[in-house]
């Protein structure tokens, strides 16, 4: 009995935030090809994503700086967010852009997911804010970001993009 108290103690300490805001990421045909729930956590915003119908492989993911997703390019979404004007790049030994993610990584089933932490983003008013004027966006590129090379890590064009929205209904 002990060891079964234990374990609900253990799983509740792990509680997990509430959606506060979302994105549908949409191909340049207008296809939904994916879903985004942004969350508040300790440390930034925690970004959970998953597509659909996208090419097999690995895809740069980023969130970028204005909150425009006009097909097919998608260039309305501007550049990455980048509020602290650093490099880009996760392996870039002088800082990333806020908005640099990790590759979402698609089977061969067309299916991806990734779940990763916006780190000093909030969703508040703060600075760091995913909700300046204007707005910013989640973008999906053709290829993989090679985490190192600025300004966008090599990854090719655009090809999916949704408005982050505030919200937690995710559909």
């Amino acid at each position: 009995m002990r060891l079964f108290f234990a374990v609900i103690v253990t799983l509740s300490s792990f509680a997990f935030a509430a959606p506060e805001a979302k994105a549908t990421l949409r191909a340049a045909d207008g296809r939904t090809v994916g879903v985004a729930a942004l969350s508040t956590v300790k440390g930034g915003v925690r970004v959970m994503v998953t597509v659909t119908g996208i090419e097999p492989g690995n895809h740069a993911f980023h969130v970028h700086t204005v909150g425009a997703c006009v097909a097919p390019t998608f260039e309305s979404a501007g550049a990455h967010f980048n509020p602290g004007a650093h490099e880009h790049g996760l392996e870039n030994p002088k800082g990333a852009h806020m908005g640099d993610m990790p590759n979402v990584v698609v089977n061969k089933g067309g299916v991806g997911s990734v779940s990763f932490l916006v780190r000093g983003a909030t969703l508040g008013s703060a600075a760091g804010s995913l909700f300046p004027a204007g707005g910013t966006a989640l973008v999906l590129h053709a290829d993989p970001d090679d985490m190192k090379t600025d300004p966008a890590g090599n990854a090719g064009g655009r090809i999916a993009c949704g408005v982050i929205e505030r919200g937690a209904s995710v559909k």
